[in-house]
């Protein structure tokens, strides 16, 4: 190259985003129903990852081209086929060892969401602004959508008697899955047509702010490009993680962890690109942004994850168990309580963020030694 010659842009074909799904599918074909060696093993646990994370960056695309309601809900069932596809993946290879497996990964996410990404997207902007601000109605609605989601998947299967345990009775779990939906529905359609000023970023004094400019919308071109490269992650995904299931649970068997902890795996790998958004966000002093995602999430991850597993037991073999147990149901009810006392002020400090992150670890915790 002659000095001063200017370095050409790589392809859009050669990016990150584009290339993992593909190597991703390869990698698939590869590993499938062979038994790999370790540091195969973990390699296939980085491409697992990478096609996570580009099947949700092609979501996102997507999402931008269609517009909202629409794209919230293309990035809430592209998550939601993940989580659900390692769900069911490690629930057929368990067997009856896994029939908690729904219960511990949703409630994980629960958690993860509403204290580890609330609490680090709090402490986050409050070291860097102070005193942050946030729209204290979206923001309570939001909460009160989920700790209702919550209580009907995870809650009342603990103290209904149709079944032996704790679990819901076919009838029950068809309402449970229903009423979710429904819920879900409703909040998206509140969020993004009827009261989307709810959900906006707010200013110091409470007013609403304008969101961020964006970039024009992709053109159908690129959006059908990401289309396609969204189903091929999603293929990949699903597939690894069968390739992946076995080490996965015999990790957690090594580490002396018990079953339960493979929930918090599966959901700490689906929120990873959520929880990377929102610190930015929360960075550049768009709280309302993070909580957004936080609540969002947790909301797509009772939501949709429980009537999706719903459908899938009319194939599965075994029980579903999805009543929490007691130290579980304290900590739901001290996070909604604490979530509660944060929220109404409209405004918090990093003392709300360090709060939400002692629950979280003391779930992680607890999870690992109970």
């Amino acid at each position: 190259m002659t000095p001063g010659a200017r370095r050409r842009p790589l392809p859009a074909a050669l990016t990150w985003t584009t290339a993992v799904p593909v190597l991703a599918l390869v990698v698939l074909a590869a590993s499938w129903g062979r038994d790999l060696p370790t540091a195969v093993v973990v390699l296939v646990a980085v491409v697992l990852i990478g096609a996570v994370l580009a099947a949700v960056h092609h979501a996102e695309v997507v999402a931008h081209r269609v517009g909202e309601p629409y794209g919230s809900l293309v990035l809430a069932v592209a998550v939601t086929i993940i989580e659900v596809a390692l769900i069911v993946t490690l629930m057929v290879s368990g067997g009856d060892d896994t029939a908690a497996l729904a219960r511990d990964t949703v409630f994980a996410a629960v958690m993860i969401t509403a204290n580890g990404i609330v609490g680090l997207s709090l402490l986050l902007g409050a070291m860097r602004h102070g005193i942050v601000s946030f729209n204290a109605e979206g923001t309570g609605a939001a909460l009160a959508t989920v700790t209702t989601l919550a209580v009907l998947s995870l809650v009342l299967p603990t103290f209904t008697e149709a079944e032996s345990g704790p679990q819901f009775s076919p009838s029950q779990l068809a309402f449970a899955a229903v009423a979710s939906l429904v819920l879900y529905g409703a909040f998206v359609l509140t969020q993004t047509v009827r009261h989307r000023d709810f959900f906006l970023p707010v200013a110091e004094d409470g007013a609403a702010l304008e969101e961020d400019s964006h970039a024009d919308p992709p053109s159908s071109r690129a959006a059908l490009s990401s289309l396609g490269l969204l189903l091929v992650a999603l293929v990949a995904v699903v597939g690894l993680a069968k390739v992946e299931s076995p080490a996965i649970e015999d990790a957690v068997a090594a580490a002396g962890a018990p079953q339960s902890f493979v929930g918090v795996v599966i959901a700490l790998l689906v929120l990873l690109p959520e929880t990377l958004a929102a610190a930015k966000a929360a960075r550049r002093n768009r709280l309302q942004n993070s909580l957004n995602l936080a609540f969002g999430s947790a909301m797509a991850s009772i939501g949709l994850t429980i009537p999706a597993i719903a459908v899938a037991m009319i194939w599965l073999d075994g029980p579903l168990v999805l009543g929490l147990e007691p130290t579980q149901m304290v900590l739901l009810a001290v996070t909604v309580v604490t979530g509660v006392l944060t929220v109404v002020p409209g405004r918090a400090t990093r003392l709300q963020g360090a709060v939400h992150l002692a629950l979280l670890a003391s779930f992680v915790f607890l999870a690992v030694n109970p």
